[in-house]
């Protein structure tokens, strides 16, 4: 972790906060008092900023310098307004295509899916605040770049982005290997939204009951499961070439 994408300290971290820097999460020690803490806590909390509570020696390791007990996280990757996002294809009069991820947590899988999703066409990624991988410069590697061309929409909840969507017309699909129906018999036309689980636990079930439709990819071999970048970017694939065919891309 570069040590610019780190603030210590809790004026600076508050001030981080006010500003328009992206702050993904706080770490606060877990027995820290005081006034000065208690207000950057209600900061964070008016905020949407998730903040963790742990022991003093995770921040001494994190930060050689003081930290005062906090220690701010910057994301590089600048966070953008979902239903902007939205409304922007709309406007150009292209059917909006994003991807949401719950409980991702793995860098790597962030960039891969976010490298295919800027090569298969989606609009934007959207995650939610917390238990979600740091976007920070591992992210932006893994994904060749993407994630700094790519809209990405931090949301607090991600059910309630996935209404959001709705309101506007997107259909949800939950790929998952709970479906019953393959992917490729799915309609994928029209403005689509698919989400995509964590490769231990898959969708949680909140989150599978705002679907419109479950889709399975179908495979051939025995292990059953696939890393979920590389589903992400099969799912992608699969919407463009059907929208290539139709000609609607």
């Amino acid at each position: 972790m570069k040590k610019d994408e780190m603030i210590c300290g809790v004026h600076p971290v508050m001030e981080a906060i006010r500003s328009d820097r992206h702050v993904e999460k706080l770490l606060i020690r877990r027995d820290a008092g005081g006034k000065g803490m208690q207000e950057l806590k209600q900061l964070a909390r008016e905020a949407g900023v998730p903040w963790q509570p742990v022991p003093l020696d995770k921040l001494d390791r994190l930060s050689p310098t003081e930290h005062q007990g906090v220690i701010a996280f910057i994301s590089q990757v600048p966070v953008q307004d979902l239903d902007g996002v939205i409304a922007q294809a709309y406007e150009h009069g292209i059917d909006p295509l994003l991807i949401a991820l719950d409980g991702v947590t793995d860098v790597r899988n962030v960039g891969a899916i976010a490298r295919s999703a800027e090569c298969f066409g989606a609009h934007g990624i959207v995650v939610p605040k917390a238990g979600t991988a740091r976007l920070g410069s591992d992210a932006v590697k893994s994904s060749a770049g993407a994630l700094l061309r790519m809209p990405v929409c931090r949301v607090d909840q991600l059910p309630a982005a996935l209404r959001r969507a709705h309101e506007h017309g997107l259909r949800i699909i939950a790929v998952t290997e709970k479906a019953e129906v393959s992917i490729t018999d799915l309609d994928l036309g029209g403005p689509l939204v698919l989400v995509m689980g964590a490769e231990d636990t898959g969708i949680s079930n909140g989150i599978l009951r705002h679907a419109d439709a479950l889709a399975a990819i179908p495979m051939a071999g025995t292990i059953g499961s696939l890393n979920v970048g590389v589903a992400s970017g099969v799912a992608l694939h699969e919407v463009l070439r059907q929208r290539l065919a139709k000609g609607t891309r």
